[in-house]
């Protein structure tokens, strides 16, 4: 059984899980008024939240790290092995860092700040639900720094997924076009496919294209190993 897509005919469908029941209210507030999404379930703890994915179904799963009983970590684990399973987002304040880093090693989609706005929450709902990485602007810098510093004692992106041989990052880059090289800038930034779009006035199914270019032409195996290359090579100065 496939992973369950998002469709066009029918609202995105989200759990919710986090101990704070007032972040959950905002939250569910938020995203009740959003055309296209869905609240289907909510869950206090990482336990609960794998359980009422199961009943549910969520095409999207919005995870605090730190929850009771069983932390966001360990859930994403167990979350990713239900089938369809959901696309994984963690919820996290600024002072989280190393568990989002984490986290997203752990196979999460990305990571919102607690306190991004209404339209930051919907669009990265939306965003994740088509596929997109969710990684909020505000902390990309700072966790991309801690993955090149291979924090923890973690391998960072290139000794998890080294590219060939000999290669040096700024090779890596000779091969992308002015307009990939944008897309990738961007990618640095932490933006979804969405918001390149606007940002460079293409489609968002041009963006996709660029996107995979940039990750096939510089050998990186994911959006984040893309914005570490786009950090160590000057793009987002």
């Amino acid at each position: 059984m496939t992973d369950l897509p998002a469709s066009d005919h029918r609202p995105v469908r989200v759990l919710l899980a986090d101990d704070e029941e007032l972040i959950r209210h905002g939250v569910r507030l938020i995203l009740r008024h959003a055309e296209g999404i869905e609240v289907v379930g909510e869950a206090t703890n990482g336990e609960e939240a794998v359980r009422v994915a199961g009943e549910t179904r969520p095409d999207v799963a919005l995870i605090d790290i730190r929850m009771p009983v069983l932390d966001g970590l360990a859930t994403i684990e167990r979350l990713l092995a239900l089938r369809p399973r959901p696309r994984v987002v963690m919820l996290t304040t600024f002072g989280d860092e190393k568990n989002v880093t984490r986290a997203l090693r752990s196979g999460a989609t990305g990571f919102l700040l607690k306190d991004e706005g209404p339209q930051e929450l919907i669009s990265a709902v939306r965003a994740a639900a088509a596929g997109d990485a969710v990684l909020s602007p505000k902390v990309t810098r700072t966790v991309i720094e801690r993955m090149l510093n291979g924090d923890a004692g973690e391998p960072g992106p290139e000794g998890a997924s080294a590219p060939a041989s000999g290669s040096v990052p700024e090779q890596r880059l000779a091969a992308l076009t002015d307009r990939e090289r944008d897309v990738l800038a961007l990618l640095g930034r932490g933006l979804a496919n969405a918001e390149i779009g606007r940002r460079l006035g293409i489609g968002v199914g041009t963006v996709k294209t660029h996107v995979s270019a940039v990750l096939v032409k510089t050998g990186t195996d994911s959006r984040v190993q893309a914005a570490v290359l786009a950090y160590r090579t000057g793009l987002l100065s």
